[in-house]
C-alpha cells in the first residue's frame, strides 16, 4: 500500500515545502492536513490550540497510540534551489516582513503522518484500538503543544497510552537514530535589557555605556559551562542576539542580549538559569547602571525516552528494518516540546530521528572527515531527498503504532 501512497504523499510534501507558513500561522497547512484525515474517515477537529489539527480512527477496544507531527515553518530564506523551492514571504509577531522556509523538516513530518494515517486507516484488520493524530503547530517556539494541551486535548479527546514522535535529521536516508533515556536537551531564552545613559560618543565620561556592559556579560556568562557546571555533566549557554544603538557616535541608553541555555537536568536547568541572572545583574551593578530586565520566555522541556517503552519501540524498528538501518545516538543540543503531550497525560513518550540526507554524499562527507559541511535543519540548504526518506518515515510510524495497538479479537483466517 506504500507503494501506491507514493506519488501522492510525494505531491503532497512538495506542496507544504513550497507553501510553509509561520508558527501559529498554519492555516493552510491545518486545513490540508485536515482534508486528507477526513478522506481517510478520521473524525478530524481543527482549530485545537490554535491551528492543531486532531485526527481520531477508533476501531474497536484496545490502546490509545498517539502519533504527533509538527508543520510550522520557519522566518528563513530558502536556497536549494529546488523546483518546488519556497518564495512565500509572510509577516512575523513583530510586525517584520520575513522569508519564509521548511528548514526544519516539518512538512515531512507532517506528510509522513498523513501517510500512516492512510495505511492504518486501510488495514483495520491488523489491529484494534484508537488511533490518535495530533498535527501540532508552533513547535519552533515550543508553545505549540502545551497550547493543544491547554486548549483541552486530554480533556476533548482520548488519553493515550503512549506517545510516539520523530524528526528528520541528517543522517542517511533509510536509517533510523534512536536513544533511551535523555534524547533532547531542555531549552529557556532569556530576554535581557541592560540600561545604561546615552551621550555623545566624545565625552563618554558622562555616560553608562550599555554596549561595554554587554560585552562584559556575553564574555562572562560563557564562564557559567566552563567553571560552574561539573564536567560529567552538559550545559550549552549561547547568547544569538546582542543589539545596541543607531550610530556610531551615540553611545546609546539601552542594550538587548537575547540568551538561551540547554540543559539534560533539572538541576543543571536551575543552576544556570540562576547563574546567568546573576552574573547580568552583578556585571550592571559594577557598572554602575541601574537594575537590568531579565526575562524568561521561550521553553521547551527535557525530553525523556521512557526506558521500557523505547526498548519495545525500537525492538519493532529491528525487526521491521533490521539492525543495520538502525543507529544508536547520542542525546541532542536541540530542543522540542513533544514531552509536553507525554506529561500532560501522564504517558511514557518514545522519540527517535529518521535520515533524509542521500546516503552516498553522507558517506563521502565522512570519508573526508564529517558531516559538519552538510546542510542540517534550519539551514537555507537544507533539502531531505524526497526518497526513501519520505518511505521510511511512513513506515516508522506504522510499525511503532502496530506495535502498541491492539490485536483483532477475531484471528485472521
Amino acid at each position: 500500500m506504500l507503494d501506491q501512497l507514493g506519488d501522492e504523499l510525494g505531491d503532497f510534501y512538495r506542496d507544504l515545502h513550497r507553501n510553509p507558513e509561520l508558527s501559529l500561522q498554519e492555516h493552510r497547512t491545518a486545513g490540508r492536513v485536515a482534508e486528507k484525515l477526513r478522506a481517510q474517515g478520521f473524525e478530524v477537529s481543527d482549530h485545537v490550540g490554535g491551528t492543531g489539527v486532531v485526527g481520531l480512527l477508533r476501531n474497536g477496544d484496545g490502546p490509545v497510540v498517539m502519533l504527533r507531527a509538527d508543520f510550522d515553518a520557519l522566518p528563513v530564506e530558502e536556497k536549494t534551489g529546488l523546483p518546488y523551492a519556497s518564495s512565500v514571504r509572510a509577516v512575523d509577531a513583530q510586525g517584520h516582513e520575513v522569508p519564509v522556509m521548511h528548514a526544519c523538516g516539518h512538512d515531512m513530518h507532517a506528510t509522513c503522518l498523513v501517510g500512516a494515517a492512510a495505511l492504518l486507516a486501510r488495514s483495520t484488520d491488523l489491529w484494534a484500538g484508537t488511533l490518535l493524530l495530533v498535527f501540532q503547530p508552533a513547535e519552533e517556539l515550543a508553545c505549540g503543544a502545551r497550547n493543544m494541551v491547554e486548549d483541552g486535548l486530554f480533556e476533548r479527546f482520548p488519553v493515550p497510552d503512549i506517545v510516539l514522535g520523530q524528526h528528520l535529521a541528517p543522517l542517511p536516508a533509510g536509517v533510523i537514530g534512536h536513544s533511551t533515556g535523555p534524547v533532547m536537551a531542555a531549552s529557556d531564552s532569556a530576554h535581557v535589557v541592560l540600561h545604561g545613559r546615552g551621550g555623545h560618543g566624545s565625552r563618554p565620561e558622562a555616560t553608562i555605556d550599555p554596549v561595554l556592559l554587554g560585552a562584559h556579560v556575553v564574555t562572562r556568562l560563557q564562564g557559567i559551562v566552563a567553571r560552574e557546571v561539573p564536567p560529567a555533566e552538559t550545559a550549552v549557554v549561547t547568547v544569538g542576539r546582542f543589539q545596541a544603538g543607531a550610530k556610531d557616535n551615540v553611545i546609546p541608553d539601552t542594550a538587548e542580549l537575547g540568551i538561551n541555555l540547554r540543559a539534560y537536568s533539572a538541576e543543571v536547568r536551575t543552576q544556570v538559569m540562576t547563574a546567568i541572572e546573576r552574573i547580568v545583574r552583578a556585571e550592571a551593578s559594577a557598572s554602575g547602571a541601574p537594575e537590568p530586565d531579565v526575562e524568561w520566555g521561550t521553553s521547551a522541556p527535557l525530553l525523556v525516552n521512557d526506558p521500557d517503552a523505547a526498548s519495545a519501540t525500537f525492538a519493532a524498528f529491528t525487526e521491521e528494518f533490521g539492525e543495520q538501518r538502525l543507529m544508536p545516538l547520542p542525546p541532542v543540543a536541540a530542543s522540542e516540546d513533544v514531552g509536553v503531550f507525554g506529561e500532560a497525560a501522564d504517558a511514557p513518550t518514545v522519540y527517535w530521528f529518521w535520515g533524509g540526507l542521500d546516503p552516498e554524499v553522507f558517506a563521502s562527507a565522512m570519508a573526508a572527515g564529517g558531516i559538519d559541511s552538510l546542510p542540517s535543519n534550519h539551514s537555507p540548504h537544507f533539502a531531505p531527498v524526497v526518497e526513501p526518506t519520505l518511505g521510511t518515515g511512513v513506515q516508522a510510524l506504522v510499525v511503532a503504532a502496530l506495535a502498541w495497538l491492539g490485536k483483532p479479537a477475531v484471528p485472521l483466517a
